[in-house]
């Protein structure tokens, strides 16, 4: 498959983050053109600040694996990673990072920061962004529009549209 496939399937993912209310971003592990693992964005379901796409594919990749090395690997995101997954990605050995949007508030694989290519880390990763970057992007910025207009609707009943609605 190519990096336009896999990317679909991340899409894919990120629509069940939606589902759930959280900020739509899929990620997908795939080592010898097959799907180690995957996720979604569940970190107000979860309760879990760390409950982000990437680490939640990487926890189960490490686990089906049964090594914390995840040599060989491409993860392919919908949203750049941030900081904290960055460093889970180089810690992990992932070999190639696959994003399509860019995060050019918290982006950390090129946008604001390049911890996954830095020289003075013993690993850097292969970095190809841009896959499908206008439907990512898009995703996003529906789920936002959509937020901001439900917060406003909330303010102007006089409810409180600052509180996370888990579902």
């Amino acid at each position: 498959m190519s990096d336009e496939q896999w990317m679909r399937h991340a899409l894919m993912l990120a629509q069940r983050a939606e589902q759930l209310g959280e900020v739509p971003v899929g990620a997908v592990l795939v080592k010898d053109q097959q799907i180690i693992a995957e996720g979604w964005n569940q970190m107000i379901h979860l309760n879990d600040p760390s409950a982000h796409a990437e680490m939640q594919a990487i926890r189960q990749a490490g686990l089906r694996l049964a090594n914390y090395r995840l040599l060989d690997c491409t993860l392919y995101v919908t949203l750049e990673p941030c900081t904290m997954c960055a460093g889970v990605l180089v810690h992990s050995r992932i070999k190639r990072l696959v994003f399509g949007a860019s995060d050019y508030k918290t982006g950390a694989a090129g946008s604001v920061l390049d911890v996954v290519r830095f020289d003075k880390f013993n690993h850097q990763l292969e970095v190809t962004s841009g896959v499908l970057a206008e439907e990512c992007a898009g995703m996003l910025s529906a789920f936002f529009q959509r937020r901001r207009a439900e917060k406003k609707q909330l303010k102007q009943q006089g409810l409180p549209a600052d509180v996370e609605n888990k579902q």
